[in-house]
């Protein structure tokens, strides 16, 4: 049985894209941006034609029967989701692997303005740059989590009328990865292994998939995904603030 409340969840982002905007966070948040616009661009860059190479290859592989030739606009929508959701989720792989550092401590003052008290106590750029290694092997965690299912996913997709349903499993699955990703922020600070934040999200995987609806979606659109990222650090530390204690009622 689902459990948590989908709703409740989708508020969050909005409520990040309005912490984003305190005086006390707005330093942490211009550098990622910085970072993120020069990633971006060459991102973009690399990917513009190979994004019509991997649609014409995905289509080259649907069998040559009458009907399925007839839906190739279909398969063509279908396709170029599942592979604009593959992109998304692979700038935020490599936009968090460089702002990782930042993102720890823009959550960790993000708790400190929703609750008052101090996370840690020493809140130093030493602090950040001895973080660094630990914040990266948690980005490593998440890449080894995500590939085999995302391949499984991918092997699904290929197969002809069941790929009908890849591009709603993508939706999901990224939804899912979105909450893992930035709710890993809050997480990582109060020492909460990964595998044990996966229970946590779990045991609410309807406020999960809530908040990381819109942050997929924010992923995929241009300009739009160079911001979402530090809005998604506070507004899953809002959700951390708020749904942990729900979940251990």
């Amino acid at each position: 049985m689902l459990r948590g409340n989908f709703f409740r969840g989708l508020g969050y982002l909005g409520e990040g894209f309005h912490l984003i905007r305190q005086p006390g966070l707005r330093l942490f948040v211009v550098i990622p941006l910085v970072i993120n616009t020069v990633l971006f661009g060459l991102l973009f860059y690399f990917m513009g034609g190979l994004f019509d190479n991997l649609i014409a290859t995905a289509m080259s592989w649907l069998p040559d029967w009458p009907w399925l030739q007839a839906l190739d606009w279909l398969f063509w929508i279908l396709y170029g989701a599942v592979i604009l959701l593959m992109l998304a989720f692979g700038f935020v792989i490599v936009a968090n692997l460089i702002g990782s550092p930042f993102y720890g401590y823009l959550a960790e003052l993000t708790e400190k303005h929703l609750t008052g008290q101090e996370v840690s106590p020493d809140d130093s750029w030493v602090t950040i740059l001895k973080d660094t290694p630990r914040a990266l092997w948690r980005e490593v965690q998440k890449i080894v989590y995500y590939l085999p299912r995302a391949i499984g996913l991918l092997i699904i997709g290929l197969i002809p009328v069941v790929n009908l349903a890849a591009a709603v499993l993508w939706f999901v699955f990224n939804s899912w990865m979105m909450a893992l990703q930035y709710v890993d922020y809050p997480a990582d600070n109060h020492k909460v292994s990964f595998k044990a934040l996966r229970r946590l999200l779990g045991r609410a995987q309807l406020s999960a998939l809530g908040f990381g609806l819109p942050v997929a979606l924010a992923a995929m659109v241009p300009v739009l995904n160079l911001v979402v990222v530090p809005a998604a650090v506070c507004g899953a530390t809002a959700y951390w603030v708020r749904e942990n204690g729900a979940t251990r009622n």
